[in-house]
C-alpha cells in the first residue's frame, strides 16, 4: 500500500505520509483493539423498538432516516449481510463513532483501525470508493481529524442512497417490518 501511496500523492508530501501512516500502522493490534472494540457480528441492538408503520415508511425516501434508527440500522444491516455488502454500512457506522471521538490520540487510533478494515488495499472489509476518494483519504490520515473520512463517507452513503436502499425497500426485510 505504501507503493501505492507514492504514486496518488505529489513525492514532497508522500514521504511525510509514509512516515506518519507507518508510525500508526506499527502499533500493537491487541492495544487497539482493546482500546476500539467493533463487534464482529453486530445484531440488532436488545432493546431497539420495531419503529412505528408511519416511521418505517419513511425510510423509503431517506437513507439518513434508516441509518439513525436502531432498528432500521439493524434490519438493513442485515439486508446487507444476505447481499454480501454489508462493509458499507459497517464504515458508515465507524466514520459516524469516528467523527464523535474527542481524543487525539483514541482518534489516531480509531482512524488507523478504520483505514486497515475499510480502506487500504485489499482491507478485509473494503470498500468501493474511487482512487482519488482514497488519495484524499489517505492524505487527510497525515493530520487525523474528525473530518478524515467525510469524502469516503459520503462517497459510501451516495452508494447506499443509490443502489442499496431501493433493493431493501423491494426486500422481504423490509416488507416485514411494514405489515
Amino acid at each position: 500500500s505504501s507503493a501505492s501511496l507514492s504514486l496518488l500523492l505529489p513525492c514532497c508530501r508522500a514521504k511525510e505520509i509514509k512516515t506518519k501512516l507507518g508510525t500508526l500502522l506499527q502499533k500493537p493490534d491487541s492495544t487497539i483493539d482493546f482500546i476500539i472494540p467493533y463487534p464482529e457480528k453486530p445484531e440488532k441492538p436488545p432493546k431497539a423498538q420495531k419503529p412505528s408503520l408511519e416511521e418505517a415508511l419513511q425510510w423509503r425516501d431517506s437513507l439518513e432516516k434508516l441509518l439513525q434508527n436502531p432498528y432500521g440500522l439493524a434490519s438493513f444491516r442485515s439486508f446487507l449481510r444476505s447481499e454480501f455488502s454489508e462493509e458499507n454500512a459497517e464504515f458508515w457506522v465507524a466514520c459516524e463513532d469516528y467523527k464523535k471521538t474527542k481524543s487525539p490520540v483514541k482518534l489516531a487510533e480509531k482512524a488507523k483501525k478504520i483505514y486497515e478494515e475499510f480502506i487500504q488495499t485489499e482491507a478485509p472489509k473494503e470498500v468501493n470508493i474511487d482512487h482519488f476518494t482514497k488519495a484524499m483519504t489517505m492524505k487527510n490520515l497525515v493530520e487525523p481529524s474528525p473530518t478524515s473520512f467525510d469524502m469516503a463517507q459520503k462517497r459510501i452513503f451516495a452508494l447506499m442512497e443509490k443502489d442499496s436502499l431501493p433493493r431493501f425497500v423491494r426486500s422481504e426485510f423490509y416488507h416485514e417490518l411494514i405489515k
